[in-house]
């Protein structure tokens, strides 16, 4: 009895799995503010590093909705992997019907991540942020003390 292998579901599964890695390393999402960096925010859907002043900071609940998509990429890549040295089961179908959708998940858990990161700077601050690209950004003067203006160069970039 020969054993099927559905290759290209091993090569998403691995594919996922190997996202989960890189995403860890490599941010998909990068914001600097001042040239040299006063504070960096790096962003991806398995991790979150906001720097200020070279001093790492954490915000638990973006934290938790990364641990949230490591864990449905890992689920999916695992079910991937699972359903493709056994596509014949009875219950494969179920197995690959799970698998599948969560690299779309995370995307999207990123996505809504990085537009309660915006909104939320955005509002506290005033200031409307690049998404992509550089800019000049001048504090309002109700933030500035004693009313003075103060201008900061940012880049943004995916």
């Amino acid at each position: 009895m020969s054993k099927q292998i559905d290759y290209l579901a091993l090569a998403a599964g691995i594919l996922s799995i190997v996202l989960i890695a890189v995403s860890w390393v490599v941010p998909w999402w990068q914001f600097i503010v001042g040239s040299p960096a006063i504070a960096t925010v790096n962003f991806s859907p398995v991790n979150f590093n906001f720097a200020l002043f070279n001093t790492m900071l954490t915000v638990p609940i973006i934290w938790a909705l990364n641990i949230a998509a490591l864990l449905t990429l890992l689920a999916g890549g695992i079910a991937m992997i699972l359903y493709s040295v056994m596509p014949t089961k009875s219950y494969a179908e179920k197995i690959f019907g799970f698998g599948y959708k969560k690299p779309f998940y995370a995307l999207l858990l990123f996505l809504i991540e990085l537009g309660i990161l915006y909104g939320s700077a955005t509002i506290l601050t005033g200031v409307s942020f690049p998404l992509m690209g550089a800019s000049v950004l001048t504090l309002p003067s109700s933030i500035a003390p004693g009313g003075i203006s103060v201008s900061v160069a940012v880049s943004a970039g995916f």
